[in-house]
């Protein structure tokens, strides 16, 4: 197993390439939609899996500065949310098939009442800090020197109650020859002592300590409660879709417009936080592009997104070198509207 992880590290950009290959060759297979669904999503599912694991693996690269200054978790979140999307599409594709449309939302409301727990306990674990990717990217800190300054490094490159050879303890110099000698011998047996300090109390051991929930609101104040408040409706907005689909049906408005406003109210309060840090602010960013999949999702889609693609791919059918990957495109956007998870956004 140590080797397989050191040739992933070693050759990240290769794997990277294959594992894309291997996924996008799935997804232009003839009839991708149309024919036995299970065996293509359990090997799209498994595929997943093995680019979850990878990730995990150059993740988890060993390094010589602490990534986080929060103190590390051995539960692995973000290979677990992986998994949980990856295969959430081989259970709905096999509820379909065995219990039938209606039944299959039992089924995906279970895949995300999982999927919210992982990543709000994953919340409220990483210290409180924004999701970024669903969870599947660790939101860490910069490294160790946001948390120390340059003068406690330097203390710990050389150990708590180093002392140089000539110098007394005040740091000033010893012109005895006997002074000379009797200082370099205690400050051997300092220093031995520092060195055993040091193994210690190593930058590597030093962790933060996670904050609590009071701890955010207090210092951070609403700030910090629009933080949690906009986590908490992005993260759990997916399982309220879901149950409402469940109650009212796939072509019922109520569902699709209470989504929208959760989805939309979820990002305004989190556009109010201050002082987001750079990859939060693309996370953002990112959440707003996701608003789009709402164009996907029924009954708007039967009802309008459906028919502009369709009206497209007929005008463009004739057009040389465009007609054929126009309609593959909208075979393949058709197609995938029909699995809920490719349109969750989650």
């Amino acid at each position: 197993m140590e080797a397989y992880k050191k040739w992933v590290r070693e050759h990240k950009g290769y794997v990277h390439s294959m594992e894309s290959l291997a996924k996008g060759l799935t997804w232009i297979r003839p009839q991708r939609f149309f024919s036995s669904e299970i065996g293509p999503e359990a090997v799209n599912a498994f595929l997943g899996l093995i680019t979850a694991i990878n990730e995990d693996i150059i993740d988890k690269a060993p390094r010589s500065v602490p990534p986080s200054s929060v103190e590390p978790c051995s539960f692995p979140y973000p290979l677990c949310i992986y998994a949980l999307k990856d295969f959430e599409t081989l259970v709905e594709v096999t509820a379909k098939y065995y219990y039938g449309d209606e039944k299959k939302w039992n089924f995906i409301a279970l895949m995300e009442a999982s999927k919210v727990i992982v990543r709000l306990a994953l919340f409220r674990n990483n210290g409180y800090k924004m999701l970024i990717n669903g969870g599947k990217t660790l939101n860490a800190d910069e490294n160790l020197e946001t948390i120390l300054p340059n003068n406690e490094i330097e203390d710990f490159s050389k150990g708590e109650g180093y002392q140089e050879p000539g110098k007394n303890n005040h740091g000033q110099n010893i012109g005895n020859p006997e002074e000379k000698a009797l200082s370099a011998i205690s400050c051997f047996e300092e220093n031995a002592r520092s060195l055993h300090q040091r193994e210690i109390m190593k930058p590597s051991a030093l962790v933060v300590e996670k904050p609590t929930l009071s701890t955010i609101l207090n210092e951070k104040g609403l700030s910090g409660a629009l933080l949690v408040t906009g986590e908490a409706l992005v993260v759990t907005r997916p399982l309220i879709y879901v149950l409402f689909v469940r109650k009212y049906g796939t072509r019922s408005w109520i569902p699709w417009f209470l989504s929208l406003a959760i989805e939309c109210f979820g990002m305004g309060i989190l556009s109010r936080v201050k002082s987001l840090a750079a990859p939060e602010k693309k996370e953002i960013k990112r959440r707003k592009l996701l608003l789009v999949l709402n164009l996907m999702r029924d009954p708007f889609f039967g009802k309008y997104t459906r028919k502009r693609l369709e009206s497209t791919a007929k005008n463009l059918d004739t057009v040389p070198y465009i007609g054929f990957p126009t309609g593959k495109i909208v075979e393949i956007l058709i197609g995938a509207q029909t699995r809920y998870t490719y349109i969750s956004g989650a």
